[in-house]
Parts: structure tokens; sequence; C-alpha cells
């Protein structure tokens, strides 16, 4: 079965700084063999004027040139969109790039739209066309091209059939936020530096120890920051690796969910099963009700099972479940935590929306989750937030939360 290339569209008014993308080793054999497949769309040939100008002073005076809506508007419209697409603004006012990032868009999306800026920046109104800003760190480059080929490159080599084995790919730095081990290869001993014994020892079992153990100190000392971020990810048996029979005498698991839907005219309002008015009328966009509360709990409730997401028990493009009741999907989701031996501890959540205000209604949406979770009301926590018209959320094109689920064994 041929599978549909991954498909990458880049909006750059320097298309040629791309071209030897497709000759650079394992990535460019993956554009050679339809891996994926690489699109450049110069705004230039999508201005109106005889100098196909793209740029013009700013409002309110200032230095520099900034780039106008027109052309890369028009450069965007032209790009055929998947259902699983998404669109990444490189700029140095984004979010850090970590390697996460690119694991995630590998293997949850199927296209990647990157908005290359120059000059002094973008027109403001062009972040309106993207689902997320990008940043590789906190300098300043000339543009956004060589950020777009380092996530081009991160990306693809993460994809089925690039890289040869892709367990080579599990170890590697930053993977699963630490840093990769030491290597070593022929000759054992070289001008008095001698491979660790235990790698010579064929005891796999001591290798992977060691290895483990290098890339925890390696991490901590060259890196604390990412120790700090990787030991605060780990569940209570990492956290207790010193004394493995805590967690046994402890048998709980902790999930985390996310879920953020569009929103648009025509729909209701629904979120923790509470029906609200938003000022202009809108609602969240999805098969279900689309209420990104219910829908984050159960996130993380299957998520500390590791029993995948929502989608794989209610696909959006089964009629079943259109216009569904979340509430009544979450019982669904409790009944099957049930069934596995668990039962419900705790459930805390935040709700992230610009519009409208949430607080009045948290006791009700608590007391909703409560009845479904089979949980008292002080078991569960709703909390509401605006991002400071930052991002989607911000910008009212869009409302997410994020939940944590306790689950102990029964």
């Amino acid at each position: 079965m041929l599978m549909t290339p991954y498909r990458l569209d880049v909006i750059s008014l320097f298309p040629e700084a791309f071209s030897r993308l497709k000759e650079l080793g394992v990535i460019g054999r993956a554009f050679e063999s339809g891996i994926a497949e690489l699109h450049i769309h110069n705004p230039r040939d999508y201005a109106k004027d005889h100098y196909r100008k793209v740029d013009d002073l700013p409002y309110g005076g200032g230095a520099g040139m900034v780039l106008k809506p027109e052309p890369f508007f028009e450069a965007f419209e032209s790009i055929p969109l998947r259902r699983r697409s998404k669109k990444l603004l490189l700029t140095p006012q984004g979010r850090q790039l970590i390697q996460s990032d690119l694991l995630t868009w590998a293997q949850e999306n199927d296209q990647l739209i990157f908005f290359c800026g120059n000059y002094e920046g973008f027109d403001e109104r062009i972040r309106t066309l993207v689902d997320e800003e990008i940043s590789l760190g906190d300098f300043i480059l000339t543009g956004g091209e060589i950020p777009a080929m380092v996530l081009i490159n991160g990306l693809v080599r993460l994809l089925p059939g690039t890289v040869g084995s892709q367990a080579s790919l599990l170890d590697e730095s930053h993977s699963e936020g630490l840093l990769e081990h030491p290597h070593y290869t022929r000759p054992a001993d070289f001008r008095g530096m001698v491979v660790p014994e235990v790698l010579r020892s064929g005891d796999h079992a001591a290798i992977a120890y060691w290895r483990q153990n290098q890339r925890e100190r390696r991490t901590k000392v060259r890196r604390p920051d990412l120790y700090a971020r990787w030991l605060k990810k780990q569940n209570l048996s990492t956290l207790t690796k010193m004394d493995e029979s805590l967690s046994e005498l402890v048998d709980l698991r902790i999930g985390n969910g996310y879920d953020i839907h569009r929103l648009v005219s025509g729909r209701p309002l629904i979120i923790g099963g509470v029906l609200l008015e938003h000022p202009e009328g809108k609602g969240l966009q999805g098969h279900s009700d689309a209420d990104v509360l219910v829908h984050a709990v159960m996130d993380a409730l299957l998520g500390a099972l590791a029993l995948g997401d929502i989608g794989k028990y209610f696909p959006p493009e089964d009629p079943n479940w259109k216009g569904s009741d979340s509430l009544q999907l979450l019982e669904e989701v409790v009944k099957l935590v049930i069934n596995k031996g668990w039962k419900v501890v705790n459930v805390d959540a935040v709700v992230i929306a610009e519009r409208p205000k949430l607080k009045p209604h948290i006791d009700l949406m608590r007391k909703n989750l409560a009845a479904k979770l089979d949980l008292s009301v002080d078991s569960v926590g709703v909390k509401a937030t605006t991002n400071e018209s930052l991002g989607p959320e911000g910008r009212e094109k869009g409302i997410s939360c994020q939940a944590v689920a306790l689950l102990q064994k029964k």
C-alpha cells in the first residue's frame, strides 16, 4: 500500500535557499523516494504592482520595512490544505522549538506550512493565518528560511522510512528529554583512552543501565534546565528509582489531556456540560458538542492507562457520535477505566478562553464532571484563564483546555 507523502509547504521570498535540501543525504533521499514532498511559494508571485513589491513602510513610523499582508494571504490561499495540516510562523517571538514538537508533527500531522519572515517583520494580520509561532531560540536571523530548513530536516528524519533503523532515533539527545549517552567504536584503547569495560562485556542489560545512567548524569551536568524538566515529567516509579519497592506499595497513574476547538458562528458553546453565551454568538466546531473541558478530561483518563485518545473510541468520521453530549462520552470512558481495574481519584483542569467569562459557571462545571466521574466535587478542580491575547485562544480563534487525572488501582 503506497503512503501519501508528507507535504511541506514553505512561503518564502527566497525560494532558492531550499534547493539544496533535496540533495542532503537521507533527507534528500526521503524526498526522492516519496516519503515527503517540498513545495515553495514565493509571495512575490502574488504581488500586483510592476515591481512585485512585498513590503512597505510601517504605520506610525519606525525603522525598516514590514511585509505586506496581500501577497502572503494569496500565497497561502493557493496551497491545497490537508485535513491534518498545521501552519507555523517562524519568528523570534515564538515558543522555542523542542524535539517533542517534531515528533508530534511527524505523527499527528500530514502537512506543515511554514511562513518565513524577512526585513522588520510581518504585518500583524498575517499572524491570523497560523496555528502556532515557533522560534529556534533567543537570537535574531535575517529571515525565517534557515529555521524552516532546520524544522524540515528535523521532521523528515523522523518519518518512517527516512532513517534505516527507527530504533536509532529512540536514544538520541532530546528524544526523551535527556541528552544522548557517550558512543565508542574501535579501537578499544586509543592513546590511553579506554572504552568502558561494560560496553565490551556483552551484557545487554548492564549496557542499557550504563547508558541510561550516563544520559541522566550528562544532562544534569550540561543542561540542568532539561534535567529539571525531565524529572518533572517522570511518573512515580521513575522518580523513586532508588527505592523501587515504594512504587509497588502505591499503584498510581497520572494522565495528561489537552484539547482545542475552533470558535465558529452557528454552533453552541458548551464547556463542562454548561451551555454558555459568547458575546459574538460563537460556539466550538466539532463532530460532537466540542466540549473542550470534557474532552481534555477524557484524554487524561485514557492517557493515564496508555489507552490512546478519544479519537480512537469516538472517531470523528463515525456518524454515531455526531452531535453527541460529551458528558455521555465521559461516562463510557469512566466505564472503560473501571473495567481495567482502576478508579479515578482526582481531576484538575484549566480552560483557556478570552471570552466569555467562565468564573460564574465553574461550580456547575465541577458538579457535572464529579457526577460522571463518581467523585466528590472537592476532588474535581476546574480553573479558567485567558491567554493574554496570545496564540489562537488569545486571538479568539479557539478555546483550549488542559487536564490532569490521577488514577489508583482498585
